[in-house]
C-alpha cells in the first residue's frame, strides 16, 4: 500500500466521482483508477460500487475508510513535525549532565542558549558519569556534559573548561590556615565520601596511589547531604571546584598532587546530529566558558 493510493481513495470518498476526484488530486483519471484498483487487490475486494453515474462505497470500502483516514492523518502529522524540527520550531534535545558537575558554571551558558534558541526543548538528565556513557551508547541521550578522565573510543569530545579539585571543610578547621592542602594532610581526617565522585579515577589516570588512611564517617550519592555535613563539621571531602553549593563551607586547592578535570561536551562519533543538536553544539563552541 502506497500513500498516493490512500489519497486517491479518500478523494473518491469525498466526491463519489472518479473524474472529480482525479481533478482534485491533480492526476489523470486512468492513473487514479489504476491506483485504486491496485489498492483493492491488496485489500482483497472492491472498495467502490459504480452504477452508471453513481459511485458508492462497498461494505469493505466503508470498513476501510476510517483506517485509511487515520493513516493519512498520521502521515500528515509526521510531515508537520518533521518540518517543525527542521525549522527548529519544535526542537527537543536530551542532554546528560554528570551529577558531579555544579550548576553555577553552566547557568551563564544556559542563559545564552535560551536567548539564541528560545524554541529549544531541553531535557536535562543528571546521572553518574558511567551511567551517562551507557545512555549515550544506547541512543537515549543526544549529548552529555561529562568529566570522566577517559571515555570509550566511540565518543567525540570537546573540552569546555577545566576545574581544580579542592578540599572542603567547615569554618574553623585547621586547614583554614593553609593556602592549600596536600593529599598527605588528609591522613587521619574524618572524611565524607561522595559515592558518585570520579576523583579516584583521576588519581588512577595520573598513576597516583589513593590515600587509604582517611576515616570515612559517612558516604552518600547526594552532594547536598555531603556538603551539609561538611558545613556542620562532620568531616572534610575532596570536591570539584565549581560543585560547591553550600555557601558556608571553606575550600582550599588540593596539592601534591594537584589535580584538575576537564568538563567535555560528549557525542557519539558518526552519529548524525538533528538540527536541534547541531544548533546546541554550535552554541557550546561559541560560548566563552572561561569567563
Amino acid at each position: 500500500m502506497e500513500m498516493h493510493q490512500v489519497r486517491y481513495f479518500l478523494a473518491v470518498c469525498e466526491t463519489l466521482n472518479f473524474t472529480s476526484a482525479a481533478e482534485n488530486s491533480s492526476v489523470s483519471q486512468p492513473a487514479l483508477t489504476k491506483a485504486i484498483k491496485k489498492l483493492e487487490e491488496e485489500l482483497g475486494g472492491p472498495l467502490f460500487r459504480r452504477e452508471r453515474n453513481l459511485t458508492h462505497l462497498t461494505d469493505l470500502g466503508r470498513l476501510m475508510k476510517p483506517h485509511l483516514e487515520q493513516t493519512a492523518q498520521s502521515v500528515q502529522a509526521a510531515k508537520e513535525h518533521a518540518s517543525k524540527l527542521q525549522k527548529l520550531d519544535d526542537a527537543p534535545l536530551r542532554l546528560g549532565v554528570m551529577c558531579t558537575i555544579g550548576p553555577s558554571r553552566l547557568l551563564g551558558f544556559l542563559n545564552e542558549l535560551r536567548e539564541k534558541l528560545p524554541q529549544l526543548e531541553l531535557s536535562l538528565c543528571e546521572a553518574p558519569g558511567h551511567a551517562l556513557v551507557g545512555d549515550m551508547l544506547r541512543g537515549e541521550l543526544d549529548l552529555a556534559f561529562i568529566g570522566l578522565p577517559e571515555l570509550p573510543e566511540r565518543f567525540a569530545t570537546n573540552v569546555l573548561f577545566e576545574e581544580r579539585y579542592m578540599v572542603a571543610f567547615a569554618p574553623g578547621h585547621p586547614f583554614e590556615a593553609k593556602n592549600a592542602v596536600t593529599l598527605r594532610n588528609l591522613q587521619g581526617e574524618d572524611y565524607l565520601a561522595r559515592s558518585n565522585c570520579e576523583f579516584s579515577e583521576h588519581l588512577d589516570a595520573a598513576q597516583i596511589l589513593p590515600n587509604e588512611d582517611v576515616n570515612v564517617v559517612y558516604e552518600s550519592e547526594r552532594e547536598d547531604w555531603i556538603q551539609a555535613l561538611v558545613s556542620a563539621g562532620h568531616g572534610c571531602t575532596v570536591i570539584p571546584e565549581f560543585l560547591v553549593i553550600v555557601p558556608d563551607i571553606v575550600t582550599r586547592p588540593l596539592i601534591e598532587p594537584s589535580l584538575t578535570r576537564e568538563i567535555k561536551l560528549a557525542s557519539i562519533s558518526g552519529r548524525r546530529f538533528s538540527p536541534a543538536t547541531r544548533a546546541f553544539v554550535d552554541c557550546c563552541n561559541s560560548y566563552h566558558w572561561e569567563t
